[in-house]
């Protein structure tokens, strides 16, 4: 019953988010500053499936200007988890496809989203150039899920470069943001579904990795992830197991 009251509320929620979400970007189609608000919308949607989520970041990160954002892509509730956390003017970047998602597709792409064809290597590099050539004219930050696809359990997969070459290329920091685990963690039948922990690292700054390759910076920034995950994901288990959520 609960899994059927959960599933009404949530279709319900997201239709209308998305239909008056568009109408509301048409009055600024393309603003970047609607992807924060329409995120932070969806990610409202964790209470609903019975999660707690903590949201952690560094002093000063409202003040972060240019920056590509990188996060661990685990399954389709890092839609209302991993959404609280977007900074201000942050837009992400997904599969062309996605635009053809019904009521989610067209809000997706008026708040200013990028899209992008993941069968066609030209013109995915040729988007990435283009968010380069927008960091050197506005205030704009990036999100992206350098794992490619999700987890769904496998742990923090390989990390593809694309993020790593745009960021130095357009001499912007990464900055690493990680979320507990959520695999096989939310039971819709249950009603507590416990805790998530999504923290922003500090940034990191590419200028130390120019004389070395970019896999190297993927590598390393891989590394703080997943040192991040385990110590993330050790607190989680704790705290539940001790009531204090």
């Amino acid at each position: 019953m609960l899994l059927i009251l959960r599933t009404i509320i949530v279709i319900i929620y997201s239709i209308l988010i998305c239909v008056f979400g568009s109408v509301w970007c048409l009055f600024s189609p393309r603003d970047p500053r609607h992807v924060a608000t329409f995120g932070h919308l969806f990610g409202r949607l964790s209470t609903v499936f019975g999660l707690k989520v903590e949201l952690r970041k560094p002093a000063g990160a409202e003040n972060y200007g240019n920056a590509i954002y990188i996060a661990n892509h685990q399954n389709n509730y890092d839609m209302v988890t991993a959404a609280k956390i977007v900074q201000p003017s942050t837009v992400t970047v997904g599969k062309k496809s996605l635009l053809w998602v019904p009521f989610f597709g067209p809000l997706y792409w008026l708040t200013g989203n990028l899209l992008i064809d993941r069968d066609d290597r030209a013109k995915a590099r040729g988007t990435i150039g283009e968010l380069v050539d927008q960091f050197n004219r506005k205030r704009i930050s990036i999100w992206m899920f350098p794992e490619g696809t999700r987890s769904r359990g496998r742990g923090l997969l390989p990390f593809k470069t694309g993020a790593f070459h745009a960021a130095v290329a357009a001499g912007v920091p990464i900055i690493p943001i990680v979320v507990s685990n959520t695999h096989d963690k939310i039971n819709l039948n249950r009603l507590k579904n416990g805790l998530v922990i999504v923290e922003m690292l500090p940034p990191v700054d590419v200028k130390a990795f120019e004389s070395v390759s970019v896999r190297k910076l993927a590598t390393h920034c891989r590394e703080l992830m997943a040192a991040k995950l385990e110590e993330l994901n050790a607190e989680v288990a704790e705290r539940e197991k001790n009531g204090k959520i």
